[in-house]
């Protein structure tokens, strides 16, 4: 009895050593990081004080320098290179001089680095937000929300439990190789390339940096041409830190540019993570074929949202358009499909468009709007042919949000949230991403159809899945094809990094985040030796030693069956077999030399 008390003390004392070692604040760095040329002060210099008017068509790599502007005002924020192959190449070979000494830091080294980034992160949301806000026409709330919890998220668990899925994992051996002890080991792959987004600039580089950075090896990351501007300073916050733990700022890089730009990337790195269209996605494919070298596709997505007749109708109204209007209304692939069962689609369909016609859109640095600008004009033409086409093949209108006051060389940067009924899979809105704030409902009447429903896309990334029965719910979810689900709520799965993230069919194919996210960055190095060296080895018995013995094939049989033989006796019976002919084998020839020189005497 003494002795589990003690144990008992014990074990109190430890926690609560360990609750006071979580009361000392962590002894982490502070960074500083220039942001004079990133904060609109009112003191613009006259090359950045004007109205930009961006050209028509795609600008291509000719050009030289990417323009940067505010979508919600169209007001210039300056240019930045469109680095050629050349250049390219050449910050992917700084990365990879900086990757061979990075390579050697320690888990200490690497987590160091990791709280440095959270605390100035943490420091300073405010600024991070607003200038994502300026760069892409997203609210600071978004901004917030979308990729300062997640990137914040994904550090917490690097840091919890990062250096655990990266340290040597033991397998089993199984029974012909008793003798050996295996192990996983994972070893960093060099160079990663990312080819990312306008939709969330600040996580998007922060999404594969981390991962990589961690796992030791060096990255370059090609921002959109629509996010360049904030892209630019973000890597900054980044290289500051790696400075601060004493590594090369060189290991993490951004580039700019075009297509060129992206083509030179891919054929110059270890391994590519491209987060995308569906079309660029395949000549990514196509181009890292080139060198072999593995790719993790994160493509588009039409999401759809499922409601049952049982759920609390304003909790799903709630999650409908936050899943909406903040996900895929701002820049990122969110509930694109809903299906809304057909005792509560009326119901469903009152409530919601209530809600919108009360969002209101405008500059979101300027006022309090629920909504910002859409990033590219073209983007929002494309919005505008969905509903379109909708509209010609009998969908209709119910509730549009209302504008505020938007600025005069804006106007077309700007598209609110729309309810649409009425439509049906024929038309585009059902079956083309959207990546914008419609809201296009379906009825259904039974579980089979929702699914059925559900399943018809090309597109598999998410789902959400809404019903008063948890075990409906989960019942449904099951049997749609996607990458991820959401039981009664959207999205979350992407704020539980430990959660792997990606799609199937045309969303693409491989994993971030996560336990796979991060050993995907890694060469996975299957290692295998001698459990009792050197008194236990590998040797091969007589039958088996060239030249072969004539039985060495009836040997092999019998060795097979006595390892894997399904039933005890016939394994046993192939044993004997096996140590007959070992022990045959061991037995002298018996030498007939000597008679047979006697009789060619005699004759």
């Amino acid at each position: 009895m003494a002795f589990w008390w003690t144990l008992l003390v014990i074990g109190f004392a430890y926690a609560i050593c360990r609750l006071l070692l979580m009361l000392i604040p962590p002894n982490v760095p502070s960074i500083e990081v220039d942001a004079s040329d990133v904060m609109d002060d009112g003191n613009q210099t006259q090359e950045n004080s004007y109205i930009y008017i961006p050209p028509r068509v795609r600008t291509q790599q000719q050009d030289k320098r990417v323009q940067c502007y505010e979508p919600a005002t169209m007001k210039y924020l300056g240019y930045f290179p469109a680095l050629s192959r050349e250049e390219v190449n050449d910050r992917v070979a700084s990365a990879r001089k900086a990757q061979k000494e990075w390579a050697k830091s320690s888990f200490k080294q690497r987590r160091l680095l990791l709280r440095i980034l959270l605390k100035y992160i943490i420091e300073h949301q405010e600024l991070i937000c607003e200038i994502s806000s300026r760069d892409t026409g997203k609210t600071i709330v978004d901004a917030n929300m979308g990729e300062i919890m997640a990137t914040c998220e994904k550090i917490t668990w690097l840091l919890s439990e990062g250096e655990k899925w990266l340290k040597p994992e033991s397998r089993s051996c199984g029974r012909a190789t008793l003798h050996k002890k295996a192990r996983v080991e994972f070893h960093p792959l060099g160079v990663i390339g990312a080819i990312v987004p306008w939709n969330y600039p600040f996580h998007n580089i922060f999404n594969p940096v981390l991962a990589a950075v961690f796992a030791g090896n060096g990255i370059v990351v090609k921002v959109s041409e629509h996010a360049s501007w904030s892209g630019c300073f973000y890597v900054r916050i980044i290289q500051a830190a790696l400075a601060a733990v004493g590594a090369p700022e060189s290991l993490v890089d951004v580039i700019t540019g075009f297509a060129e730009t992206g083509e030179a990337l891919v054929s110059s790195v270890d391994k590519m993570i491209f987060v995308g269209s569906t079309g660029v996605g395949r000549m990514i494919m196509k181009s890292a074929a080139e060198t072999l070298i593995p790719v993790t596709l994160e493509l588009g997505g039409k999401d759809a949202f499922i409601v049952c007749e049982d759920v609390d109708l304003d909790h799903v109204v709630n999650v409908a358009l936050r899943a909406t209007i903040t996900s895929s209304g701002h820049n990122c692939t969110g509930a694109e499909r809903f299906y809304v069962h057909k005792n509560i689609y009326s119901s469903f369909v009152d409530k919601i468009s209530e809600r919108v016609k009360a969002i209101t859109v405008g500059p979101p640095l300027a006022g309090k709007y629920d909504m910002g600008a859409i990033c590219t004009q073209e983007q929002s033409e494309k919005l505008q042919s969905l509903v379109n086409d909708a509209l010609d093949r009998g969908a209709k209108i119910v509730a549009r949000g209302t504008f505020g006051h938007l600025p005069e060389g804006a106007v077309d940067q700007y598209f609110p949230p729309t309810v649409i009924v009425d439509v049906n899979h024929t038309m585009k809105l059902m079956q083309e991403e959207a990546f914008g704030p419609i809201l296009p409902i379906m009825k259904f009447s039974t579980d089979d159809e929702a699914v059925r429903l559900a399943n018809d896309s090309r597109f598999g990334l998410g789902c959400a899945v809404f019903s008063g029965s948890q075990r409906r719910a989960k019942n449904i979810a099951s049997q749609i094809r996607s990458g991820s689900v959401a039981i009664n709520d959207f999205a979350t799965n992407y704020l539980c990094q430990s959660l792997p993230f990606g799609g199937v069919k045309e969303s693409g194919f491989g994993r971030f985040a996560g336990v796979e996210g991060l050993r995907a960055c890694c060469l996975v190095k299957a290692v295998v030796e001698d459990r009792w060296w050197p008194y236990i080895q590998t040797k091969h018995p007589k039958p088996l030693t060239y030249p072969v013995a004539d039985n060495a094939f009836e040997f092999q049989m019998s060795l097979v069956e006595a390892t894997y033989g399904l039933n005890i006796w016939d394994r046993l019976r192939a044993l004997v077999n096996v140590l007959k002919m070992l022990s045959e084998q061991n037995t002298p020839a018996k030498d007939n030399s000597a008679v047979d020189d006697g009789s060619k005497r005699a004759d």
